[in-house]
């Protein structure tokens, strides 16, 4: 197995540290960060494959990006990954509930527990748009990186205007910094 390398980029939502592994992005993590998680080797913010989502998702979030394009490696279970696949699904500044997940795996409404617990296993949030997951009465419900994020997150794909005034704003309104 190849060592993991990773790089920290500044993004709207706080740090996020890149993780990549075998020529994949194995993670994204928002700070602060869980050190001992999951494997980390070198830094590396020259590696082709952090340079990529890196470039990637500053285009996202100045709104110049609407779907990522990085090859991807998330590590989990065979529901997990059914689950985490249903998530590239979801349209840019779309939602979805975790029983229409469900629905969309074969499964019944009593499977949504089982999805949001997947869900909130996403190692590769953003890129996997696990912020695109509400609760089934259009409400906000978990989300790894906080509510603020999520909130945030759905608000730049929903929203026109990308001024670093309005992104700003926005910061300061959920308190990220």
């Amino acid at each position: 197995m190849s060592t993991a390398m990773w790089t920290v980029i500044e993004s709207p939502i706080g740090p996020l540290r890149l993780v990549e592994q075998g020529g994949a992005i194995t993670a994204i993590e928002f700070s602060p960060f869980r050190d001992g998680v999951r494997p980390l080797g070198a830094e590396g913010a020259d590696h082709p494959v952090l340079v990529a989502a890196a470039h990637q998702l500053a285009e996202y979030f100045a709104g110049d990006r609407t779907e990522f394009d990085l090859p991807l490696a998330p590590a989990g279970s065979a529901w997990q990954r059914s689950v985490w696949a249903q998530l590239l699904g979801i349209g840019y500044g779309e939602t979805a509930s975790y029983g229409e997940i469900a629905a969309r795996l074969g499964k019944t409404n009593a499977a949504s527990r089982a999805v949001g617990t997947a869900n909130g296993a996403n190692p590769i949030p953003i890129v996997i748009p696990c912020h695109r997951v509400i609760g089934a009465n259009g409400t906000l419900t978990g989300y790894a990186g906080g509510l603020e994020r999520k909130q945030l997150l759905l608000d730049l794909e929903r929203d026109e205007d990308r001024s670093e005034e309005h992104t700003s704003e926005l910061q300061s309104r959920f308190g990220i910094s």
